[in-house]
């Protein structure tokens, strides 16, 4: 997915201290994504309380959506550069293609995961058939070592297991005894939970992880901290099990987002991640040209049933700052 807004802000990424002790809430801000009349997601990452968990850099929500009243999800063909997207669905479907020469559709319970890497450029849009749309778009960062990686992408159904009570899907990393085969760049995990109303969970967690729990339906609550859909309940590394309760009046379904900090800096404008304000103009510029000519070695060639792209926003009148 995209980041639709028409005047990104610098985001400069990097190590948020250790954290709190406790769990805390992370709360999110409304942006509205393209459509005749603009499908709202809820952006909990990233913030200025918290840039990163893990490498997860961006944390989109949206729905349940009704596709009639906001025209659904409608992103026409947009680059990435030093990411990768993990695409999650709850309910309906969005296809997807790509200048590597993927087209393929997310669909509930089924992970998809592109490697920008070097760069990449894609389209998502809610397909014909689909009535409600419900999910969650997430960057993950790449590290330095990798971030020049040959573009990819890779298709996962995790296996639905029952853990103490819960509905479990493990999409990345190794989580509640499951492991997913996805190739990641750094040490992360991605799962989906589904507590019945008023049940408690507790999980192991690797302590040397950062964690944060997506709320997507009913309320979720972690110790003191109670989060409604779209909010994250953060916790800082240092834990070993986390203790979850859903609300007494209806089922609570979440992600699990977690990793190892991340420990460098990035710069983050629009849909690109590099380390520099140069750097991050030039992936622009190399974008813009490749709109011109329908394709470019940087991003691919464009497919053919693209009938048009996403023009990069103007960068802001400052230098992009990077820190560390």
């Amino acid at each position: 997915m995209s980041n639709p807004e028409r005047h990104p802000t610098e985001v400069v990424c990097g190590a948020d201290g250790s954290g709190p002790a406790t769990a805390v809430v992370l709360p999110f801000r409304e942006v509205p994504l393209g459509g005749p009349r603009a499908m709202p997601v809820r952006r909990s990452l990233p913030q200025r309380e918290r840039s990163l968990i893990g490498a997860w850099c961006f944390v989109d929500h949206y729905g349940p959506d009704d596709v009639s009243q906001t025209g659904g999800m409608v992103v026409p063909g947009h680059p990435h550069t030093g990411l990768q997207t993990v695409s999650w669905l709850f309910t309906g479907e969005v296809e997807h293609r790509d200048t590597t020469g993927v087209h393929a559709f997310v669909r509930p319970g089924e992970l998809n995961i592109m490697t920008a890497g070097s760069g990449i450029a894609h389209s998502e849009y809610s397909t014909p058939g689909t009535t409600v749309l419900h999910g969650a778009q997430l960057w993950v960062a790449l590290p330095d070592a990798d971030r020049f990686t040959a573009p990819g992408f890779e298709h996962y159904a995790p296996p639905v297991s029952e853990v103490d009570g819960a509905r479990v899907l493990v999409f990345l990393g190794t989580l509640f005894g499951q492991t997913s085969p996805v190739t990641m760049f750094s040490d992360l995990v991605g799962a989906e939970v589904t507590l019945d109303a008023g049940a408690t969970l507790t999980f192991e967690v690797d302590p040397a992880h950062e964690h944060g729990l997506l709320c997507d339906t009913g309320l979720l609550t972690v110790g003191e901290a109670t989060a409604k859909p779209g909010e994250i309940v953060f916790h800082a590394s240092g834990i070993r099990r986390i203790t979850v309760e859903a609300g007494p009046d209806e089922p609570a379904r979440f992600l699990v987002l977690g990793g190892a900090p991340f420990g460098e800096q990035i710069v983050m404008w629009w849909n690109f991640i590099g380390r520099s304000h140069d750097e991050v103009v030039g992936f622009r510029e190399a974008w813009q040209q490749a709109c011109e000519t329908g394709g470019s070695e940087a991003y691919g060639t464009f497919p053919d049933a693209w009938d048009h792209t996403l023009p990069a926003p103007g960068l802001p009148n400052l230098r992009l700052r990077s820190r560390g």
